[in-house]
């Protein structure tokens, strides 16, 4: 049996062909193999899930409400969300003890703003997520000063949850770019 979670996804396509992802992904990886599915996103045409439906809900949240958090910003950067239905449990035999829904992701070619390096956009999204509660200026101390939040028109006194994708993006930005090669 093939690990979903462990696949070549470059490797699944023929040359110069793009991939159509279409699945009822178990629930248990669906937040995973979307994540690692992301990082192929140049190989990937469109992707259609059926999931459970507050995965949908996170997925495709708009800043500023209670389903809003990394999996919405970092999807949303990637690719243009389209909601697409609710499964309820009776279209299922045995039915499930949860609603689904279908998603439609289509990875993006443009960008409004795009990211410098996206490793640090997952970085700093995760860790301004880490603690819903606190402001950007207590959640992001480690990677910027109140100086440089605000000098991309962010108040820091926000939450991340606040945010846009672009914002996040201008934040990114702002941070060093990591070093890749050995020193040698």
């Amino acid at each position: 049996a093939l690990d979903a979670l462990k696949l070549d996804i470059p490797a699944l396509r023929g040359e110069g062909d793009q991939l159509r992802v279409v699945g009822n992904l178990p629930y248990n990886i669906s937040t995973p193999l979307i994540f690692n599915l992301l990082k192929h996103a140049t190989h990937i045409d469109d992707m259609m899930f059926m999931l459970q439906k507050e995965v949908v809900d996170r997925i495709t949240a708009e800043p500023g409400g209670k389903d809003y958090g990394r999996l919405s910003a970092m999807v949303q950067y990637y690719c243009q969300t389209d909601y697409l239905m609710k499964v309820g449990p009776g279209a299922f035999n045995p039915p499930p003890k949860v609603d689904s829904a279908v998603v439609y992701l289509k990875p993006r070619t443009h960008w409004e703003v795009e990211a410098n390096d996206v490793e640090l956009l997952s970085k700093l999204v995760a860790k301004a997520f880490s603690q819903r509660r606190k402001t950007l200026r207590n959640t992001l101390k480690d990677l910027l000063t109140v100086e440089q939040i605000e000098s991309v028109g962010i108040n820091p006194t926000q939450r991340a949850e606040t945010l846009s994708v672009t914002d996040f993006v201008n934040l990114s930005n702002l941070l060093p770019q990591e070093e890749t090669e050995e020193a040698g």
